[in-house]
């Protein structure tokens, strides 16, 4: 960000506290807070877009006119539980993906695209798993965290059986398609974008693209999959915004797959990098069960 141009703004705001907290510069002043950041694209255009669909869930903006930073007035946050912010933004994120899904035209290749980039990555994640239990089984005498590893890692290797017959499958149903659903999506969701003042507000607008509301459903789970009843948030979202079959089988394929492990530091922190891939495989079969169990029946 040009500091020149912060001097600017600080000369009109006369800030009597300025603080930097990521790339958010906040000035606090007896004209107004406000909060600079630089500019990455049309927020202008973007906003006049969320209102015209009825969705006012972001900062008011002050200065857009500016070629490199954009001026936004500050929103406090208010304290909540973990739980109870994460409901209200899975609610607020269902409501933006409602209000602006339409049925955008494609061909084959565009799901084709879709379907390589996925099996891509489960044949790469099943190359490493199968290597590194080539190489530690191998081992005559192997640490604690090989072990570890060597008797759980079927849990992990089964992962990528179960999203390859999945996504062979979803394919043959999509194939043909000449449709698919897309929606103005936030693109980093989390619960530090998203503040409780006096309406709701999502920030860090930046990233936000039209795509697949499922985007960013991938990208909070894997960010909060631990720590928050997911079952329970996603059933929230299905009530605003309900996925078509294909959407969600898509969406459990993708957060099926394990990370990758790194084996880097001390063997309790290599113990402790297996013990959260296998944590993050359990959680996700347990999101994911039930509506298999439904279907079963």
């Amino acid at each position: 960000m040009n500091s020149r141009s912060i001097d600017v703004i600080k000369e009109i705001y006369k800030p009597y506290k300025y603080t930097i907290k990521g790339g958010a510069h906040i000035l606090k002043s007896t004209s107004g807070d406000v909060v600079v950041k630089e500019k990455k694209k049309d927020i202008k255009k973007l906003y006049n877009y969320l209102y015209s669909r009825n969705f006012n869930s972001f900062p008011d903006l002050i200065d857009d006119s500016r070629e490199d930073i954009v001026v936004y007035k500050y929103a406090s946050d208010t304290y909540m539980p973990k739980e109870q912010k994460a409901s209200d933004l899975i609610k607020l994120i269902a409501t933006l993906h409602h209000k602006t899904s339409y049925e955008k035209e494609v061909s084959k290749t565009d799901y084709q695209n879709i379907y390589d980039a996925i099996n891509d990555q489960i044949e790469y994640l099943r190359y490493y798993y199968d290597t590194t239990f080539e190489e530690f089984f191998k081992e005559v005498y192997p640490s604690p965290s090989q072990y570890f590893l060597l008797t759980n890692i079927s849990k992990i290797l089964a992962t990528f059986d179960f999203a390859s017959h999945e996504l062979e499958d979803w394919f043959s149903k999509v194939v043909d398609l000449k449709e698919f659903r897309v929606c103005q999506i936030h693109n980093k969701l989390s619960l530090d974008h998203y503040l409780k003042s006096d309406k709701d507000y999502l920030i860090s607008w930046d990233d936000s693209r039209i795509d697949s509301p499922i985007l960013d459903l991938i990208h909070f789970y894997q960010q909060e999959y631990f720590d928050l009843p997911f079952q329970n948030l996603f059933e929230s979202y299905l009530k605003i915004n309900p996925l078509s079959a294909e959407e969600k089988q898509l969406f459990f394929i993708v957060i099926s797959l394990p990370f990758k492990i790194e084996f880097k530091g001390s063997e309790l922190t290599i113990y402790q990098n297996i013990r959260n891939v296998l944590d993050y495989v359990y959680k996700t079969e347990e999101l994911i069960r039930p509506y298999y169990a439904v279907e079963e029946e």
